[in-house]
């Protein structure tokens, strides 16, 4: 049998779940901008398909501008307090 698992084994569980979680949302996004493109190169002059392809242009735009933001804001924290934020670190 193994060892029981540690609280501070949560540090890596923890930090590897956000990696995935912001490498997955990155993902989804830059489909969506794709799908979005797509659908309003395809819309045919139908106002409603080119304005729902806008649409999901715009929200996948907004959802990389808020991804980048998040991350430069935690940065920011970083530089001005030297509290390196972006790290889960359980306390000893």
């Amino acid at each position: 049998m193994g060892e029981p698992t540690k609280l501070s084994d949560l540090e890596s569980y923890f930090g590897n779940i956000v990696k995935v979680a912001l490498e997955f949302a990155g993902i989804v996004l830059f489909i969506m901008l794709i799908v979005g493109g797509f659908n309003y190169i395809t819309a045919g002059g139908n106002p409603q398909r080119a304005e729902a392809a806008k649409k999901t242009i715009t929200f996948a735009i907004f959802g990389i501008v808020l991804l980048a933001m998040s991350f430069l804001i935690l940065r920011l924290i970083y530089q001005f307090t030297g509290v390196d934020v972006t790290q889960f670190k359980i306390a000893q």
